[in-house]
């Protein structure tokens, strides 16, 4: 068994069940791609067994910090039975489910969405790489489902030196390979490709924010409502679903859903079609966010209800500074087009954000632009996308909810 001895003072954050190590924590030692290797501290003492990555700033990533405990087969088939026994125990409404959030289940470096008899899974570090073939077998015993893709294209393989990679990993016999399938989430009826789709194929992180949406929509009688990077329109189909449930549908309310990709546009149209909902309560525009809330802005358009849900605009902390001018901006604008009462979702899901951060820069934008709102509430990814007690860094979506004054 091959070794890592850090160097001295470099053992505390295993100590705390911290599972990275970076690189220069390290004193010696090493080993090939994904291989177990025995993590020790400058004297000595056992701190972990982990995934060896000789190609990444995070040099290993901690598998198990018992002495006792082997890296095998059954390993993994213990972490998945427990990952997922969690989730039995979680309240979602839904049958899109995160089963494994990487460091959060003891397994870092792999992502697992169920959509109904699909899996989805991201093989992101070179640990994960290596056990594949287990980890396939295991999830698919685990659930009992046949179908499993693999969607490891994102470009975080890059940084452990690992090539995309995407397709079936495991399928029935006479399955016909199907990547567009359906999605049931609340009462609604959403689809998904897993094979093209952003991700896993779609994001399950915003289940309990598009559910409060709707609840908010429903309360306060919105009867105008943008949802800016729409995606495949989750939020467009909670705010129709918040309208109709009030019956405000009726009486001209529309939802106006913004995306500057034509492929998300088509698919949120088809989300709205799909759930009974008239096109003239839905309005879709096909164009850049910042260039569409600047004209809305010239128009006097006024809006009950907006969502902002960018895509990650900080990957680091060392982008933290543009990211935040680009946050400022938009919901600068946000703030603009909100009618006095009206209620701003607004999101980062940029890892080099904090939490506190992100309430200074939405502050600040309500500041610049002349208003004064009530934070009403402070959302966060889903249950099933649990940040822990060893492992903060966890904490990646944090979502704002303010009412304008």
């Amino acid at each position: 068994m091959k070794t890592l001895r850090l160097r001295e003072g470099k053992e505390r954050a295993a100590l705390r069940r911290h599972p990275w190590i970076y690189d220069n924590a390290i004193a010696k030692g090493g080993g090939d791609s994904g291989e177990t290797v025995r993590v020790e501290s400058a004297t000595g003492q056992f701190l972990g067994w982990a995934a060896f990555s000789p190609s990444s700033k995070i040099r290993a990533r901690i598998w198990s910090f018992d002495e006792a405990e082997r890296i095998d087969d059954a390993f993994f088939a213990r972490r998945l039975h427990t990952a997922i026994a969690a989730r039995a125990r979680m309240d979602i409404n839904s049958d899109g489910v995160r089963l494994v959030h990487g460091e959060a289940d003891g397994l870092p470096g792999l992502i697992v969405d169920r959509y109904g008899e699909t899996l989805v899974a991201q093989f992101l570090s070179s640990g994960t790489e290596r056990w594949k073939p287990a980890i396939a077998d295991a999830l698919c015993s685990a659930t009992g489902v046949g179908r499993l893709y693999e969607r490891s294209d994102s470009g975080v393989r890059a940084l452990e030196g690992l090539q995309p990679h995407s397709g079936w990993l495991r399928q029935p016999a006479g399955d016909a390979g199907h990547t567009d399938i359906g999605l049931r989430e609340h009462d609604w009826q959403l689809s998904l490709d897993v094979a093209e789709g952003h991700k896993t194929g779609f994001y399950l992180d915003q289940r309990d924010s598009r559910h409060k949406f709707a609840q908010y929509a429903q309360r306060l009688g919105f009867t105008q409502v943008l949802n800016c990077y729409c995606y495949t329109g989750g939020f467009s189909i909670a705010a129709l679903s918040g309208m109709r449930s009030a019956g405000l549908l009726g009486s001209g309310a529309t939802v106006t859903t913004v995306d500057s990709s034509a492929p998300a546009i088509a698919k949120a149209q088809a989300n709205v079609k799909r759930n009974g909902f008239d096109e003239r309560n839905a309005a879709f525009l096909d164009a850049d966010v910042n260039a569409t809330l600047r004209s809305m802005h010239k128009e006097g358009r006024r809006f009950d209800g907006i969502v902002l849900d960018p895509p990650k605009f900080a990957p680091s902390a060392a982008h933290a500074e543009r990211a935040a001018r680009a946050y400022k901006d938009i919901n600068r604008w946000a703030f603009k087009l909100l009618s006095p009462g009206g209620v701003l979702f607004t999101y980062s899901c940029s890892g080099g954000i904090a939490p506190e951060l992100f309430h200074k820069i939405v502050a600040s934008a309500g500041t610049d632009a002349g208003v004064d709102a009530y934070f009403l509430d402070r959302v966060q990814a889903a249950p099933d996308h649990p940040m822990t007690v060893c492992f903060p860094e966890g904490e990646y979506l944090k979502g704002l909810v303010l009412m304008q004054k």
